[in-house]
């Protein structure tokens, strides 16, 4: 059982959210997402709280019921306020600039590294050495600070790379003589 599945989600003020047969469509001060939902899972409108339930006692329908449900708040949470995810660079001569709407790395490698947005991402640099990743669609935001951490990942032993903020790196001590 579905123990996230159970509690339906508050529609948050400002935040206009209807449902369409098995389409949530969300419009909010940010903007406007949508998110359809398996044929295993029914989903209501009632009361301005969105119920999500299985359609029945299957394994699949269950297995789906959770995420539906996180799906919907993520689009409420999105459109109102947006996700953000702040990246770390570490390392001597290791840097980032936006270059108009792209985000240029020097990461160590013969070439600086040129990185084009999404359409509905906002790249930005307050230092030279943190990035931060903003957007309305939590998958969309996550999906880019992964592909800019994988252009240079952070190494375990001086801890060069790129990491998220918060992020911590084992370390591992280096040869002895």
């Amino acid at each position: 059982m579905s123990r996230i599945g159970k509690k339906p989600v508050q529609v948050p003020a400002g935040v206009t959210a209807t449902v369409n047969g098995q389409t949530v469509t969300a419009k909010g001060p940010k903007g406007e997402l949508q998110f359809v939902v398996n044929d295993e899972v029914l989903v209501a409108l009632e009361n301005g709280e969105i119920a999500v339930q299985p359609r029945d006692q299957s394994k699949e329908a269950r297995s789906k019921w959770g995420m539906s449900r996180t799906q919907i708040s993520n689009i409420l949470t999105g459109v109102k306020d947006g996700f953000e995810k702040r990246l770390e660079i570490n390392g001597v001569g290791y840097r980032a600039a936006l270059q108009g709407k792209n985000l240029q790395l020097a990461l160590g490698f013969s070439h600086d590294v040129v990185y084009q947005a999404p359409e509905g991402i906002t790249l930005t640099v307050p230092k030279p050495t943190e990035i931060v990743v903003s957007g309305i669609d939590k998958q969309v935001v996550g999906q880019v600070a992964a592909e800019i951490r994988k252009y240079r990942g952070p190494e375990p032993y001086k801890g060069k790379g790129v990491k998220y903020a918060g992020e911590t790196i084992v370390r591992k001590e280096g040869k002895k003589k």
